[in-house]
């Protein structure tokens, strides 16, 4: 069996919410996360501050109190991160964004106009949203959107297909519209313009 696709099945249990309690205290981590950084003003340094003087001062007392008692003090396993992780997560944080510039290039490339409008509007969009809150609380609204959202479709599938597709129709009909009127046109200019040349 392949280790990824065991990992995939497990993240879509996630999401789907087959294993509740997995679920539930994700959720619950990303939420208590977002309200320590965002409704409490914490900031990463100092969390992370707090917390390693938290472990610093739960091994001191254990090593003293060891001492104390006349028990010969036990062996604290030594505090170590893997360099493979980093590697990992550099590896694929690197490879997505190629992927991504890549496709932004391939739209800019392409010469398909209507995908090239829905990318800058989606762009855009993304803009907008970020002038509008910080980009801790755009990624928890996304986090909550993934948890959320799949387990939602999955229950109520039919009716969410059948107002994609009622919104799709009017989405073309609108676009045949604009294209009738406005791109129309602009395809008329560039071939009239070609034609002087």
């Amino acid at each position: 069996m392949n280790i990824f696709s065991t990992e995939k099945s497990a993240a879509a249990d996630v999401l789907l919410w087959r294993n509740k309690k997995i679920s539930s205290s994700v959720l619950a981590s990303a939420t208590a996360i977002w309200v320590l950084f965002e409704w409490l003003n914490y900031h990463f340094l100092t969390l992370l501050s707090i917390a390693l003087v938290l472990v610093m001062l739960a091994q001191f007392i254990w090593s003293s109190a060891s001492g104390f008692f006349r028990r010969s003090s036990s062996e604290v396993p030594r505090l170590k991160i893997p360099e493979e992780l980093f590697v990992n997560i550099g590896m694929a944080v690197g490879s997505e964004v190629n992927r991504a510039l890549g496709f932004l290039q391939d739209v800019a490339l392409s010469r398909d106009l209507k995908q090239f409008l829905v990318v800058v509007a989606t762009l855009w969009a993304a803009a907008i949203i970020g002038s509008w809150c910080n980009f801790l609380t755009v990624l928890y609204v996304g986090f909550v959107a993934m948890h959320t959202l799949p387990v939602l479709y999955e229950r109520y599938e039919d009716q969410v297909d059948g107002f994609a597709i009622q919104l799709l129709g009017q989405f073309r009909n609108h676009y045949q519209k604009l294209d009738a009127g406005i791109f129309s046109k602009i395809a008329e200019a560039k071939l009239n313009a070609k034609k002087r040349e």
